[in-house]
Protein backbone atom coordinates (compact mmCIF):
# COMPACT_ATOMS: atom_id res chain seq x y z
CA UNK A 1 0.00 0.00 0.00
CA UNK A 2 1.55 3.30 -1.04
CA UNK A 3 1.88 6.18 1.40
CA UNK A 4 -0.75 8.19 -0.49
CA UNK A 5 -3.33 5.41 -0.41
CA UNK A 6 -2.55 4.70 3.25
CA UNK A 7 -2.98 8.39 4.07
CA UNK A 8 -6.35 8.58 2.27
CA UNK A 9 -7.57 5.44 4.06
CA UNK A 10 -6.39 6.56 7.51
CA UNK A 11 -7.55 10.16 7.20
CA UNK A 12 -10.83 9.10 5.57
CA UNK A 13 -11.66 6.79 8.49
CA UNK A 14 -10.84 9.47 11.07
CA UNK A 15 -12.78 12.22 9.29
CA UNK A 16 -15.75 9.90 8.80
CA UNK A 17 -15.96 9.08 12.52
CA UNK A 18 -15.44 12.72 13.50
CA UNK A 19 -18.20 14.01 11.23
CA UNK A 20 -20.42 11.04 12.10
CA UNK A 21 -20.32 12.23 15.71
CA UNK A 22 -21.51 15.71 14.74
CA UNK A 23 -24.13 14.23 12.40
CA UNK A 24 -25.67 11.69 14.79
CA UNK A 25 -25.85 14.05 17.77
CA UNK A 26 -27.28 16.82 15.56
CA UNK A 27 -30.01 14.41 14.48
CA UNK A 28 -30.55 13.36 18.09
CA UNK A 29 -30.96 17.01 19.14
CA UNK A 30 -33.49 17.65 16.36
CA UNK A 31 -31.20 19.70 14.09
CA UNK A 32 -31.63 19.38 10.32
CA UNK A 33 -28.55 18.38 8.32
CA UNK A 34 -28.24 19.53 4.70
CA UNK A 35 -24.85 18.02 3.83
CA UNK A 36 -22.57 15.27 5.13
CA UNK A 37 -19.30 15.54 3.20
CA UNK A 38 -16.06 13.59 3.28
CA UNK A 39 -13.50 15.96 1.78
CA UNK A 40 -13.68 19.54 0.57
CA UNK A 41 -14.07 21.16 -2.82
CA UNK A 42 -15.88 19.81 -5.90
CA UNK A 43 -18.25 16.89 -5.37
CA UNK A 44 -17.06 13.57 -6.83
CA UNK A 45 -20.07 11.45 -5.97
CA UNK A 46 -23.16 12.07 -3.87
CA UNK A 47 -26.60 10.81 -3.00
CA UNK A 48 -29.48 12.66 -1.39
CA UNK A 49 -31.60 10.85 1.15
CA UNK A 50 -34.36 12.81 2.79
CA UNK A 51 -33.06 16.29 3.54
CA UNK A 52 -29.39 15.32 3.67
CA UNK A 53 -26.97 15.01 0.75
CA UNK A 54 -24.17 12.52 1.42
CA UNK A 55 -21.11 13.26 -0.70
CA UNK A 56 -17.43 12.54 -1.27
CA UNK A 57 -15.47 15.59 -2.40
CA UNK A 58 -12.21 15.97 -4.29
CA UNK A 59 -9.83 17.21 -1.55
CA UNK A 60 -9.37 14.49 1.12
CA UNK A 61 -8.06 16.80 3.84
CA UNK A 62 -11.12 16.93 6.07
CA UNK A 63 -14.89 16.97 5.91
CA UNK A 64 -17.90 18.77 7.24
CA UNK A 65 -21.53 18.52 8.32
CA UNK A 66 -23.64 21.48 7.16
CA UNK A 67 -26.56 22.01 9.52
CA UNK A 68 -29.69 24.14 9.19
CA UNK A 69 -29.16 27.54 10.78
CA UNK A 70 -25.50 26.87 11.51
CA UNK A 71 -24.61 30.52 10.86
CA UNK A 72 -26.28 32.78 13.46
CA UNK A 73 -27.09 35.52 10.93
CA UNK A 74 -28.32 33.22 8.15
CA UNK A 75 -31.86 33.64 6.90
CA UNK A 76 -33.98 30.63 7.88
CA UNK A 77 -37.35 29.69 6.46
CA UNK A 78 -40.18 29.75 8.98
CA UNK A 79 -40.72 26.00 8.72
CA UNK A 80 -37.00 25.31 9.36
CA UNK A 81 -36.73 27.21 12.64
CA UNK A 82 -37.49 24.07 14.73
CA UNK A 83 -34.59 22.36 12.89
CA UNK A 84 -32.15 25.28 13.30
CA UNK A 85 -28.85 24.72 15.11
CA UNK A 86 -28.77 28.36 16.26
CA UNK A 87 -32.23 28.07 17.81
CA UNK A 88 -31.28 25.09 20.02
CA UNK A 89 -30.17 25.58 23.63
CA UNK A 90 -26.50 26.33 24.20
CA UNK A 91 -26.05 22.94 25.88
CA UNK A 92 -27.45 21.08 22.87
CA UNK A 93 -25.12 23.05 20.59
CA UNK A 94 -22.18 22.20 22.85
CA UNK A 95 -23.11 18.51 22.71
CA UNK A 96 -23.23 18.58 18.90
CA UNK A 97 -19.85 20.30 18.59
CA UNK A 98 -18.17 18.12 21.23
CA UNK A 99 -19.46 14.94 19.55
CA UNK A 100 -16.78 15.07 16.81
CA UNK A 101 -13.75 14.77 19.13
CA UNK A 102 -15.67 12.39 21.40
CA UNK A 103 -16.26 10.02 18.48
CA UNK A 104 -12.54 10.11 17.69
CA UNK A 105 -11.83 9.05 21.28
CA UNK A 106 -14.48 6.34 20.97
CA UNK A 107 -12.86 5.07 17.75
CA UNK A 108 -9.53 4.71 19.56
CA UNK A 109 -11.21 2.88 22.46
CA UNK A 110 -12.94 0.55 19.99
CA UNK A 111 -9.68 -0.20 18.14
CA UNK A 112 -7.74 -0.91 21.33
CA UNK A 113 -10.65 -3.04 22.62
CA UNK A 114 -10.74 -5.22 19.50
CA UNK A 115 -6.95 -5.55 19.31
CA UNK A 116 -6.72 -6.47 23.01
CA UNK A 117 -9.47 -9.04 22.56
CA UNK A 118 -7.90 -10.58 19.44
CA UNK A 119 -4.19 -10.37 20.24
CA UNK A 120 -4.13 -10.05 24.02
CA UNK A 121 -1.69 -7.68 25.74
CA UNK A 122 2.02 -7.97 26.29
CA UNK A 123 2.81 -7.98 30.01
CA UNK A 124 6.30 -6.97 31.11
CA UNK A 125 7.83 -9.05 33.88
CA UNK A 126 9.41 -7.08 36.75
CA UNK A 127 12.93 -8.03 35.68
CA UNK A 128 15.74 -5.49 35.94
CA UNK A 129 17.39 -4.93 32.56
CA UNK A 130 19.76 -2.21 33.75
CA UNK A 131 20.49 -0.13 36.84
CA UNK A 132 21.15 3.59 36.49
CA UNK A 133 24.33 5.01 37.95
CA UNK A 134 23.94 6.80 41.27
CA UNK A 135 20.21 6.09 41.59
CA UNK A 136 18.52 4.53 44.66
CA UNK A 137 18.40 0.99 43.24
CA UNK A 138 22.16 0.92 42.65
CA UNK A 139 22.88 2.39 46.08
CA UNK A 140 20.70 -0.30 47.68
CA UNK A 141 22.52 -3.12 45.85
CA UNK A 142 19.98 -4.18 43.21
CA UNK A 143 21.66 -5.61 40.11
CA UNK A 144 20.90 -6.26 36.46
CA UNK A 145 19.01 -9.55 36.07
CA UNK A 146 17.26 -9.34 39.44
CA UNK A 147 13.51 -10.01 39.43
CA UNK A 148 11.35 -7.96 41.81
CA UNK A 149 9.22 -10.40 43.85
CA UNK A 150 7.51 -8.13 46.37
CA UNK A 151 7.44 -4.56 47.71
CA UNK A 152 6.58 -3.99 51.39
CA UNK A 153 5.12 -7.48 51.56
CA UNK A 154 2.83 -7.02 48.53
CA UNK A 155 3.41 -9.42 45.63
CA UNK A 156 4.70 -7.95 42.36
CA UNK A 157 3.53 -9.81 39.26
CA UNK A 158 4.24 -7.27 36.51
CA UNK A 159 6.45 -4.27 35.78
CA UNK A 160 3.38 -2.03 36.01
CA UNK A 161 2.62 -3.39 39.52
CA UNK A 162 6.10 -2.35 40.58
CA UNK A 163 5.85 1.12 38.99
CA UNK A 164 2.54 1.81 40.75
CA UNK A 165 3.86 0.73 44.16
CA UNK A 166 6.96 2.91 43.78
CA UNK A 167 4.84 5.86 42.58
CA UNK A 168 2.62 5.60 45.66
CA UNK A 169 5.55 5.40 48.09
CA UNK A 170 5.52 9.16 48.84
CA UNK A 171 9.29 8.89 49.15
CA UNK A 172 9.13 6.48 52.11
CA UNK A 173 11.70 3.62 52.23
CA UNK A 174 10.53 0.46 50.48
CA UNK A 175 11.45 -3.12 51.36
CA UNK A 176 11.99 -4.73 47.96
CA UNK A 177 12.54 -8.46 47.77
CA UNK A 178 14.34 -9.59 44.62
CA UNK A 179 15.01 -13.03 43.23
CA UNK A 180 18.65 -13.49 42.29
CA UNK A 181 19.34 -16.97 41.02
CA UNK A 182 17.82 -19.33 43.59
CA UNK A 183 17.85 -16.78 46.41
CA UNK A 184 15.36 -14.14 47.49
CA UNK A 185 17.15 -11.09 48.90
CA UNK A 186 15.53 -8.09 50.64
CA UNK A 187 16.77 -4.54 50.00
CA UNK A 188 15.75 -1.22 51.50
CA UNK A 189 15.32 1.35 48.71
CA UNK A 190 14.58 5.06 49.17
CA UNK A 191 12.73 6.32 46.02
CA UNK A 192 13.92 9.58 44.50
CA UNK A 193 11.47 12.43 43.91
CA UNK A 194 11.09 13.74 40.37
CA UNK A 195 9.00 16.88 39.79
CA UNK A 196 7.54 17.55 36.32
CA UNK A 197 5.51 20.50 35.09
CA UNK A 198 2.22 19.48 33.46
CA UNK A 199 -0.09 22.28 32.24
CA UNK A 200 1.36 24.67 34.81
CA UNK A 201 0.94 22.24 37.71
CA UNK A 202 3.67 20.32 39.49
CA UNK A 203 3.36 16.54 39.15
CA UNK A 204 5.42 14.47 41.57
CA UNK A 205 6.69 11.01 40.71
CA UNK A 206 9.09 8.69 42.46
CA UNK A 207 11.84 6.67 40.79
CA UNK A 208 14.46 4.15 41.87
CA UNK A 209 16.51 4.09 38.64
CA UNK A 210 15.97 0.72 37.00
CA UNK A 211 15.19 -0.16 33.37
CA UNK A 212 13.01 -3.06 32.21
CA UNK A 213 14.60 -6.24 30.95
CA UNK A 214 11.95 -6.32 28.19
CA UNK A 215 11.00 -9.96 28.83
CA UNK A 216 7.32 -10.74 29.25
CA UNK A 217 4.34 -12.78 28.12
CA UNK A 218 1.07 -12.42 26.21
CA UNK A 219 -2.01 -12.29 28.42
CA UNK A 220 -5.36 -13.16 26.88
CA UNK A 221 -8.24 -10.92 27.94
CA UNK A 222 -11.96 -11.48 28.31
CA UNK A 223 -14.32 -8.87 26.79
CA UNK A 224 -14.59 -6.87 30.04
CA UNK A 225 -10.82 -6.78 30.52
CA UNK A 226 -10.36 -5.84 26.84
CA UNK A 227 -12.89 -3.00 27.20
CA UNK A 228 -11.02 -1.63 30.21
CA UNK A 229 -7.73 -1.97 28.34
CA UNK A 230 -9.22 0.07 25.48
CA UNK A 231 -10.27 2.85 27.83
CA UNK A 232 -6.98 2.79 29.74
CA UNK A 233 -4.76 2.88 26.65
CA UNK A 234 -6.80 5.72 25.15
CA UNK A 235 -6.57 7.71 28.39
CA UNK A 236 -2.83 7.13 28.67
CA UNK A 237 -2.19 8.11 25.06
CA UNK A 238 -4.42 11.20 25.39
CA UNK A 239 -2.40 12.31 28.41
CA UNK A 240 0.88 11.86 26.50
CA UNK A 241 -0.42 13.85 23.51
CA UNK A 242 -1.67 16.67 25.74
CA UNK A 243 1.77 16.81 27.37
CA UNK A 244 3.45 16.84 23.95
CA UNK A 245 1.23 19.66 22.68
CA UNK A 246 1.81 21.71 25.85
CA UNK A 247 5.58 21.25 25.46
CA UNK A 248 5.38 22.47 21.87
CA UNK A 249 3.42 25.54 22.97
CA UNK A 250 5.87 26.37 25.77
CA UNK A 251 8.91 25.73 23.56
CA UNK A 252 10.19 22.76 25.59
CA UNK A 253 9.74 20.61 22.49
CA UNK A 254 11.35 21.55 19.18
CA UNK A 255 8.95 23.09 16.62
CA UNK A 256 10.73 20.92 14.04
CA UNK A 257 8.68 18.00 15.37
CA UNK A 258 5.51 19.55 13.94
CA UNK A 259 4.45 17.62 10.85
CA UNK A 260 1.83 18.01 8.14
CA UNK A 261 0.07 15.76 5.63
CA UNK A 262 3.34 14.62 4.04
CA UNK A 263 4.69 13.34 7.36
CA UNK A 264 1.34 11.71 8.19
CA UNK A 265 1.31 10.01 4.77
CA UNK A 266 4.86 8.74 5.30
CA UNK A 267 3.98 7.41 8.75
CA UNK A 268 0.78 5.80 7.47
CA UNK A 269 2.70 4.12 4.63
CA UNK A 270 5.41 2.93 7.04
CA UNK A 271 2.87 1.37 9.40
CA UNK A 272 0.93 -0.17 6.50
CA UNK A 273 4.11 -1.90 5.30
CA UNK A 274 4.56 -3.44 8.74
CA UNK A 275 1.14 -5.09 8.66
CA UNK A 276 -2.51 -4.45 9.39
CA UNK A 277 -2.20 -4.46 13.23
CA UNK A 278 0.44 -1.70 13.00
CA UNK A 279 -1.73 0.37 10.66
CA UNK A 280 -4.79 -0.03 12.87
CA UNK A 281 -2.79 1.02 15.95
CA UNK A 282 -1.61 4.09 14.04
CA UNK A 283 -5.24 4.94 13.21
CA UNK A 284 -6.05 4.84 16.94
CA UNK A 285 -3.08 7.07 17.79
CA UNK A 286 -3.90 9.56 15.04
CA UNK A 287 -7.59 9.55 16.02
CA UNK A 288 -6.67 10.62 19.55
CA UNK A 289 -4.29 13.25 18.17
CA UNK A 290 -7.06 14.64 15.95
CA UNK A 291 -9.45 14.76 18.91
CA UNK A 292 -6.94 16.58 21.13
CA UNK A 293 -6.04 19.14 18.45
CA UNK A 294 -9.72 19.79 17.72
CA UNK A 295 -10.33 20.54 21.39
CA UNK A 296 -7.75 23.33 21.47
CA UNK A 297 -9.52 26.67 22.18
CA UNK A 298 -8.76 28.11 18.74
CA UNK A 299 -11.69 29.71 16.88
CA UNK A 300 -12.81 27.67 13.82
CA UNK A 301 -11.86 24.46 15.67
CA UNK A 302 -14.40 22.56 17.77
CA UNK A 303 -12.60 23.74 20.90
CA UNK A 304 -13.02 27.36 19.81
CA UNK A 305 -16.77 26.89 19.29
CA UNK A 306 -17.05 25.23 22.69
CA UNK A 307 -15.22 28.19 24.21
CA UNK A 308 -17.77 30.63 22.73
CA UNK A 309 -20.68 28.47 23.89
CA UNK A 310 -19.20 28.23 27.39
CA UNK A 311 -19.03 32.04 27.53
CA UNK A 312 -22.63 32.22 26.30
CA UNK A 313 -23.73 29.78 29.02
CA UNK A 314 -22.09 31.98 31.66
CA UNK A 315 -23.25 35.43 30.47
CA UNK A 316 -26.67 34.27 29.26
CA UNK A 317 -26.41 35.56 25.68
CA UNK A 318 -24.39 34.76 22.52
CA UNK A 319 -20.98 36.35 22.06
CA UNK A 320 -21.08 39.53 19.98
CA UNK A 321 -21.22 38.64 16.27
CA UNK A 322 -18.42 41.04 15.30
CA UNK A 323 -16.17 39.76 18.07
CA UNK A 324 -16.83 36.18 16.99
CA UNK A 325 -16.03 37.00 13.36
CA UNK A 326 -12.75 38.64 14.31
CA UNK A 327 -11.80 35.71 16.54
CA UNK A 328 -12.58 33.25 13.74
CA UNK A 329 -10.45 35.23 11.28
CA UNK A 330 -7.58 35.19 13.77
CA UNK A 331 -8.11 31.47 14.36
CA UNK A 332 -8.11 30.78 10.62
CA UNK A 333 -4.88 32.77 10.27
CA UNK A 334 -3.26 30.77 13.08
CA UNK A 335 -4.27 27.49 11.45
CA UNK A 336 -3.03 28.68 8.07
CA UNK A 337 0.34 29.63 9.56
CA UNK A 338 0.58 26.25 11.31
CA UNK A 339 -0.21 24.44 8.05
CA UNK A 340 2.43 26.42 6.15
CA UNK A 341 4.96 25.74 8.91
CA UNK A 342 4.06 22.03 8.94
CA UNK A 343 4.46 21.80 5.14
CA UNK A 344 7.81 23.60 5.44
CA UNK A 345 8.97 21.04 8.02
CA UNK A 346 7.74 18.17 5.83
CA UNK A 347 9.62 19.45 2.79
CA UNK A 348 12.73 20.15 4.86
CA UNK A 349 12.74 16.54 6.10
CA UNK A 350 12.54 15.25 2.52
CA UNK A 351 15.58 17.28 1.39
CA UNK A 352 17.64 16.59 4.52
CA UNK A 353 16.88 12.87 4.78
Amino acid sequence: MSSLIAFIVVFGILVFFHELGHFLVAKLMGVGVDTFSLGFGPKLIGKKKGRTEYRIAAIPLGGYVKMVGEEPDAEIAEEDIPLSFTHKSVYKRMAIVAAGPVFNFLLAILIFFVMSLVYGVFILKPTVGDVQEGMPAQKAGIEKGDRIVSIDGGAVETWQDMVEKISMSNGEPLIMVVQRGEKEIPFTVLPKLKVEDMFGAEVKTYLIGIVSGKDGFIKRLNPFEAAWEGVYRTFRMTKLIFVGVSRLITGEESRKNIGGPILVAQMAGHHAERGMPELISFIAFFSITLAVLNLLPIPVLDGGHLMFFAVEAVIGRPVNTRMREIAQQVGFLILLMLMVFAFYNDISRIFTS
